[in-house]
């Protein structure tokens, strides 16, 4: 079963951040370069968009097994991920623990359709490490679209990516699960030895003593 369903991000205000470390100073100007540089990706911002941005956006922390997003709750919140590997999770009609997708670092992480619509999710989306987060909430990621005119053309294009991360397709059952193992291996090569071997098992639909079985026969 999914634990500490009741975790929240652990948010930091920016400015009194700044203020108590100088080592965090400049992991904060670090993570705020790595998110300003993925926007860049997407189309243009000059100074004055970057440094609004900037003040509309947290840094928070998720421990490993907490969560970003759950089953029950609306989504209210879009995060870029600076740090960790999540896990989108959800259970079946058999109520079986299923995992949909991962995502990894450099990466903008949200139910969007969810959080678009203000409906309730049927999904989680689960820490697999400790993770470092810049999350923008509801009223900042929607005050983007109203003061910078790029913005909506930014954001159509990292939603779809962030759209299809989510919809990936678990590996087809009918293939052998060596097979199956081989493509996660292609598909997420950074992944196999940074999170536990039950989320890797819970992708795949096999038993985590297969698992175990195959990475030895493979090795």
């Amino acid at each position: 079963m999914l634990s500490n369903p009741s975790a929240r991000l652990k948010q930091i205000n920016i400015f009194y951040y700044l203020t108590n470390s100088k080592k965090n100073e400049m992991a904060i100007f670090s993570n705020m370069d790595e998110l300003i540089n993925y926007l860049l990706e997407f189309g243009q911002l000059n100074q004055r968009q970057i440094d609004l941005i900037k003040r509309k956006v947290e840094i928070a922390t998720l421990d490993k097994g907490e969560y970003f997003s759950e089953a029950g709750k609306i989504p209210r919140q879009v995060a870029f991920v600076v740090e960790g590997i999540f896990r989108g999770c959800y259970y079946n009609n058999k109520g079986e623990e299923i995992t949909r997708c991962f995502i990894q670092e450099n990466s903008i992480m949200c139910d969007y359709v969810n959080f678009e619509a203000n409906t309730v999710s049927s999904d989680y989306i689960q820490a697999c490490t400790d993770c470092t987060l810049i999350v923008f909430s509801r009223q900042n990621w929607e005050e983007l679209s109203q003061i910078i005119v790029e913005w909506d053309a930014i954001k159509s294009k990292m939603v779809q990516i962030c759209m299809y991360q989510k919809s990936r397709k678990n590996p087809v059952i009918s293939q052998d699960a060596t097979t199956r193992y081989l493509k996660f291996i292609e598909n997420y090569p950074s992944l196999v030895n940074r999170i536990p071997l039950s989320y890797i098992s819970s992708y795949l639909g096999v038993t985590q003593q297969s698992l175990s079985r195959i990475r030895k026969n493979i090795s």
